[in-house]
């Protein structure tokens, strides 16, 4: 589903398979528009977007069985992230929540927005693959909860920057305080605004009506927001060290290596499908890769592409991710790499004629986590 802004002047399609098809990549000056969203406000179309809705009384309770985040005391106004895992614990979905108190007479939901063409390992003994909508239906069983397509009905727009909650303010959208927080949902206009973490600190959200998408741009865009591509947004994504499905995780990804413990998967809750790994891994074990940010030679106009090897003294020891030119770092890359590579390894990175130097950036690596059990292992550790 092609978005309508596709025809604005200076819009341009990514690539050829550009995982953010369908949305403008840039509107002529990608790194204007980058700026734009670090300091002041810009607009983002991400109508892409697949965009669910869970409704009935059921809808907290059920939802808290089938993903991987504590939702079953959700307050109203809130949101949140979380995934679907596979029965080893495998990253297959992650989606982000919002739960805003309904506009008018509206029937109380639960909104999931996630990437487009989701697919999840089924329940059945074979293990065949669904969408994710299908996953979730099947699950349903006797749970008094609807679950429905809304992506013809709503899409997404995202306002980022520092001016984002003026530029709210003067379209009529709620917007909370300034300390409100995070993922703080509300509801009006016909308009879901939900308050986000990232990629920037103050960015917003926007479920619009879909037949409204132009014209929310347009008022957002007359507000104060400039418009920017799907470039802009992953540049700050990247930076804030924030994966994409699919791009920055592989078939064997598991949350504990990419950032989305706590933040998407609850280490604490039982009853949903991979918990075993989540729990295991967090209390008694360490995860096999992390995920860093790679600052690149930028002395060549070659770079390397999502999935090429990161290669330490010969050997494979990772794999790159998001590959984007940044207007303040330059060429960056997000990167899943082994425990074991250090900090400050000479690494390369691309095939062929796109190898390139990489260097972990050192603010980019997680904290060492060392769980309950692993504390206790050691202690009884023979010296």
């Amino acid at each position: 589903m092609n978005s309508p802004n596709l025809t604005r002047p200076r819009a341009v399609e990514p690539p050829d398979d550009h995982p953010e098809a369908g949305v403008p990549w840039h509107f002529g000056d990608p790194f204007a528009e980058q700026r734009a969203a670090a300091r002041s406000a810009a607009v983002v179309d991400r109508s892409h977007r697949q965009v669910l809705a869970v409704r009935g009384d059921d809808r907290l309770s059920w939802l808290h069985l089938v993903i991987s985040q504590h939702v079953s005391e959700l307050p109203m106004g809130s949101g949140t992230e979380a995934l679907v895992l596979d029965a080893h614990g495998r990253i297959e979905a992650h989606m982000t929540l919002a739960y805003p108190e309904p506009d008018g007479d509206e029937e109380p939901a639960v909104w999931l927005d996630a990437d487009p063409g989701v697919q999840v390992t089924n329940a059945l003994p074979k293990g065949g693959k669904q969408p994710l909508l299908e996953y979730l239906d099947a699950m349903r069983f006797w749970s008094k909860v609807t679950i429905t397509d809304a992506t013809a009905e709503r899409a997404v727009l995202s306002v980022l920057g520092p001016d984002a909650r003026d530029v709210l303010a003067k379209t009529g959208l709620p917007t909370g305080t300034a300390d409100a927080q995070d993922y703080a949902s509300a509801a009006a206009r016909g308009v879901v605004v939900r308050r986000m973490p990232w990629p920037g600190r103050g960015s917003y959200d926007l479920l619009v009506p879909r037949d409204e998408l132009v014209e929310w741009f347009d008022r957002l865009v007359e507000a104060g927001a400039r418009p920017a591509g799907s470039w802009a947004f992953d540049a700050l994504r990247v930076e804030a060290l924030r994966p994409r499905l699919g791009v920055d995780t592989d078939e064997r990804a598991i949350p504990h290596e990419v950032n989305w413990i706590g933040t998407a998967a609850h280490v604490a809750k039982g009853c949903y499908r991979g918990q075993e790994t989540v729990a295991k891994v967090h209390n008694v074990g360490r995860p096999p890769r992390r995920m860093v940010l790679l600052h690149l030679d930028g002395s060549i106009d070659v770079l390397p592409e999502t999935g090429d090897p990161v290669v330490l003294d010969g050997r494979t020891v990772g794999q790159v991710g998001t590959v984007i030119q940044h207007h303040e770092l330059g060429p960056i890359a997000l990167a899943l790499v082994k425990r074991s590579v250090p900090t400050d390894a000479e690494l390369l990175t691309g095939v062929d004629d796109r190898v390139v130097q990489a260097a972990i950036d050192p603010d980019s690596e997680p904290g060492e986590h060392v769980g309950p059990g692993r504390r206790t292992l050691e202690r009884f550790k023979i010296r």
